[in-house]
């Protein structure tokens, strides 16, 4: 049994697993990077002083 688990493990399909894992970690970092570009224009937004007429548009419902 252990021979054929160990078989199994070097299987042909290593060059298509390790092509996926390439593309799944190449999307972890855009989606790592855009989520720090956004993280900063929040903050930069954060300290941006709203007028309080605006913030009273924000507090009236959507019509539908």
């Amino acid at each position: 049994m252990a021979k054929a688990l160990f078989g199994h493990v070097g299987s042909g399909n290593d060059l298509r697993l390790s092509y996926e894992v390439r593309r799944l970690r190449a999307r972890v970092a855009e989606l790592e990077t855009e989520l720090a570009r956004t993280r900063a224009v929040n903050d930069a937004l954060v300290g941006v002083d709203v007028p309080e007429d605006v913030r009273e548009l924000e507090a009236e419902p959507v019509l539908t």
